[in-house]
């Protein structure tokens, strides 16, 4: 008998590839439901060859469902998880409401599979983007050598801001080519050719939300030892984050010893070939499930230090893909299922 499955934010950016890679996997499932917020009740969605039609979240009965995948927001997922959670289902949440609950976990499944039946509340974290590929390059790395410390710049695509900011880069772009004069909506400044150093809000540190986010979630996820700095950067890309390394060790670790344990280590894809073109870039990786590394080399200036380029789909891995491959793991645990079923 298969699982039963509520997508809730089912017609977001997340929420379609949630339905996509549902369709893709070898999960076991029954039924799949698409919840969203009343304004889109009954907008019809892809789920493999089928059209699902949208429900209201708030008339949906989650008593009849075993796990919910949530993409909905922050703020709807704050009032929402815990109700869902109640109902018997276990929730999957996508937002950040719930990453430093110490009762929840926060998972990627490559890096610390065995911490997610620790659901104490009913729910499971999904990290930030930029932080699940990071971690995955990371672990087998740090597994081998030690990681004392990260510095890392991410170059991250609009898309990692949902759909409203896709569409201001395309309507920016646009307006360039025609002399329309398109001022910022969604950004800070304009984001068409051009890089913004400023993704969430000011911290009184100086460093914005989402690069305290790597940090504070690298040590939670993969050692609470580590030292990360981020500098976190909007780029005029669609889709694709891409992450620039600096990480030392606390025993050698050569290049070359580094690439050939990456290609061995699961989730990972090493590219990297001391030529032109010999790399991945966002482009690349849109719609693949790998998270690619390249540029694997040693840093002169520093001992047991290397530097890597590290490219992911951050509406796949970085989101979608990370939250089904966490129901595989519930599946493959035997989940049971809702027993508040009716």
């Amino acid at each position: 008998m298969g699982y039963r499955i509520a997508v809730v934010g089912a017609t977001g950016n997340v929420g379609t590839e949630m339905l996509t890679i549902l369709s893709e996997s070898d999960l076991q499932i029954d039924e799949v439901h698409a919840v969203a917020s009343r304004k889109s009740v009954g907008r019809l969605v892809s789920y493999g060859d089928k059209d699902l039609k949208c429900v209201d979240l708030e008339k949906f009965d989650f008593t009849t469902v075993d796990m919910a995948l949530m993409s909905a927001g922050g703020d709807v997922s704050k009032i929402w998880s815990p109700k869902i959670a109640a109902a018997g289902a276990i929730v999957i949440d996508n937002s950040s409401a719930w990453r430093m609950d110490p009762d929840v976990p926060l998972i990627v499944p490559e890096v610390n599979a065995d911490e997610v039946m620790n659901f104490k509340k009913g729910i499971i974290a999904n990290p930030n983007c930029s932080t699940i590929q990071m971690v995955v390059a990371l672990k087998p790395l740090h597994d081998r050598a030690t990681i004392k410390r990260v510095v890392v710049s991410t170059y991250q695509s609009v898309s990692g801001g949902g759909k409203k900011n896709m569409d201001e880069l395309w309507l920016q772009t646009k307006g360039i080519y025609s002399n329309d004069n398109f001022q910022p909506i969604n950004f800070t400044k304009q984001i068409a050719f051009n890089v913004i150093p400023h993704i969430d809000v000011f911290l009184d540190s100086g460093e914005t939300k989402e690069e305290w986010k790597m940090n504070v979630e690298t040590k939670r996820i993969l050692d609470p030892k580590i030292k990360v700095t981020a500098t976190c950067v909007r780029v005029p890309t669609f889709v694709g984050h891409a992450e620039s390394l600096n990480i030392e060790f606390e025993n050698e670790l050569t290049a070359d010893d580094a690439r050939e344990l990456l290609r061995e280590s699961p989730g990972l894809m090493v590219v990297d070939k001391r030529e032109d073109g010999g790399y991945v870039t966002p482009v690349e990786c849109v719609g693949e499930f790998a998270t690619f590394v390249s540029r694997i080399r040693e840093d002169s200036t520093q001992d047991n230090t290397l530097n890597m380029w590290v490219v992911s789909d951050n509406l796949r891995k970085g989101a979608a893909l990370n939250t089904v491959q966490i129901a595989e793991l519930l599946a493959n645990r035997k989940l049971p299922r809702n027993a508040q079923s009716k």
